[in-house]
């Protein structure tokens, strides 16, 4: 890389990183948020987890391994905390720290496991 030319790349990993986080918590808006009371229905999160599953996969096929796995997991942790904080117990936060755990571990997995499938594929910036 040449010299000066380095914020060119960490801005567009930047604004790849906003878009995954805000696509993250758009896709959990569209499948979980509008569910009133009671839990959640099975369709309703595999929904989710299917349509983060053809987003994340996409992403890493671009090779965008380290901005898709910190947006997808802040999108959805912040978009779990927007949720659920108006729990008067404060055990949300323990549900938020699962999703937070368990998007950072399943993302950073797809993102592996794409990259072993798929080495040839595309690389980002070409």
């Amino acid at each position: 890389m040449r010299r000066g030319m380095w914020w060119k790349k960490s801005a567009g990993q930047s604004v790849w990183m906003l878009g995954m986080g805000v696509g993250a918590a758009g896709l959990w808006a569209g499948w979980l948020g509008g569910t009133e009371s009671g839990p959640y229905g099975v369709w309703q999160v595999a929904g989710l987890v299917v349509s983060l599953l053809v987003v994340v996969c996409w992403a890493a096929l671009r090779r965008h391994t380290v901005a898709t796995v910190a947006g997808t997991t802040i999108g959805l942790t912040l978009a779990a905390w927007c949720d659920w904080s108006d729990d008067s117990s404060g055990l949300f936060a323990v549900g938020v720290a699962m999703v937070m755990v368990g998007s950072l571990g399943a993302t950073g997995l797809v993102c592996a496991l794409v990259g072993v499938v798929a080495p040839g594929a595309r690389r980002a910036g070409r």
